[in-house]
């Protein structure tokens, strides 16, 4: 590694502490101007105080403090943080988003995840088509990852 610039060599210290933890995955790796390292964790089953442990002594135990002053801070995504990979979204399969893409913006139970779009589904009441009165509508908005700018899991208590 030596000759290799500090954020290629966490890229690879990273990717080889990750091997051996499928179910943990990189949501972002910055490295700063000043060698600060800020490594964001995610998993299938979510991650854990050991977890983040773990993968910050593979990468700071192979990296030479003589060539390098870094700082190191390896993290999970927090609960409130915005979804930011696919991988994201299948963990959340059932679980309510709310989903903004420009103008519009939706609040539904996540149904489907595929590698292109999501499926949004909530319920509305609206006014029926003959008669008077509301009635209960089931209502779907497929949306594609391009046109999504922010999803968070919404939080219930």
């Amino acid at each position: 590694m030596a000759g290799e610039g500090l954020e290629q060599q966490v890229t690879t210290l990273l990717a080889g502490a990750l091997e051996k933890r499928p179910d943990l995955f990189p949501v972002s790796l910055k490295v700063g101007a000043d060698q600060s390292i800020r490594i964001i964790l995610d998993g299938d089953q979510g991650v854990s105080l050991k977890d983040c442990i773990d993968i910050s002594r593979a990468v700071e135990h192979h990296l030479d403090r003589e060539q390098y002053d870094f700082s190191l801070e390896v993290s999970s995504a927090g609960a409130t943080a915005p979804l930011e990979l696919p991988r994201q979204y299948r963990k959340n399969l059932g679980r309510t988003l709310q989903v903004r893409s420009g103008d519009a913006e939706w609040e539904g139970t996540l149904e489907k995840v595929d590698d292109q779009q999501i499926t949004l589904c909530w319920k509305a009441r609206e006014p029926k088509p003959v008669g008077k009165g509301k009635h209960t509508v089931r209502k779907e908005a497929v949306i594609p990852f391009s046109d999504i700018e922010q999803a968070k899991v919404v939080i219930k208590f």
